[in-house]
């Protein structure tokens, strides 16, 4: 491996999480926390927030708590790796150079309604940015804005801890960067026939009610609601009549 490539450790055992994503240079881009219950989960369990990326399929909120993917082992298959749940099977497989590129084939019945997101913790300071298309339509928990304020605050801005979590969806973005210091990362999701979004979890020391912590997530998603019970037609992903669909996250650093 040349110096200047990127790599990612995956813990196959767990969910298949991303422990590990480091730049060229070095840098470790992943958030972790101290969780030890994040090893003793089973399909159906809320979720543990250890940080990595964690995949989940079939939704992020509602149930069950950021799909079921998360809580199962997986398995090795060929090159790649697999998980089955009750509806689906997810394989990926996972290539490093100066990119990392994960590519995905998903199996299951045509007509299948599923939310997928790369649900990944990264670990930034305060004054780090996200770069979106100033204007582009956005929910903010819920709430229609517009790229990068939600009343009076730059969200594309990483402040110090002030007590906020928002959940933010920006429907048709295939690609975000992240600028913290003199490094960036960027997040590119290619997907074709399905809608797509990029969604940011903004946890200022907000969550949980009883012991915040300070979290950031960015998430590219299949589908665009992030509760699968809540979408609407044409909010998630449906499988196609040949019962497969495939898709590829790059990432860049």
């Amino acid at each position: 491996m040349d110096q200047s490539d990127m790599s990612v450790e995956v813990a196959m055992e767990y969910g298949g999480r991303w422990s590990s994503l480091r730049g060229g240079n070095g840098r470790e881009w992943l958030w972790h926390r101290e969780a030890p219950d994040r090893f003793r989960v089973r399909p159906g369990d809320a979720f543990v927030d250890a940080g990595g990326l964690e995949e989940c399929i079939p939704t992020i909120g509602g149930t069950p708590d950021h799909g079921d993917a998360w809580s199962r082992p997986w398995q090795p298959h060929g090159t790649g790796m697999t998980v089955a749940g009750e509806d689906y099977r997810l394989t990926r497989w996972i290539d490093t150079g100066s990119a990392v590129t994960a590519r995905y084939l998903l199996n299951a019945e045509p007509g299948w309604r599923f939310i997928w997101a790369a649900h990944t913790m990264l670990d930034l300071a305060p004054g780090a940015r996200m770069q979106a298309p100033h204007g582009a339509p956005m929910w903010v928990n819920s709430e229609p804005r517009t790229w990068p304020y939600d009343e009076e605050t730059d969200l594309s801005v990483l402040g110090a801890d002030d007590g906020t979590t928002r959940m933010i969806v920006i429907p048709q973005l295939a690609d975000i960067t992240v600028t913290d210091g003199q490094d960036s990362l960027t997040m590119r999701l290619e997907v074709d026939g399905q809608p797509c979004a990029m969604a940011i979890w903004r946890n200022l020391g907000g969550w949980p009610a009883d012991v915040p912590y300070r979290n950031i997530a960015v998430e590219p998603i299949v589908g665009i609601c992030p509760e699968l019970k809540l979408a609407r037609d044409g909010e998630t992903a449906v499988m196609p009549a040949s019962g497969t669909l495939e898709w590829t996250l790059t990432v860049t650093a």
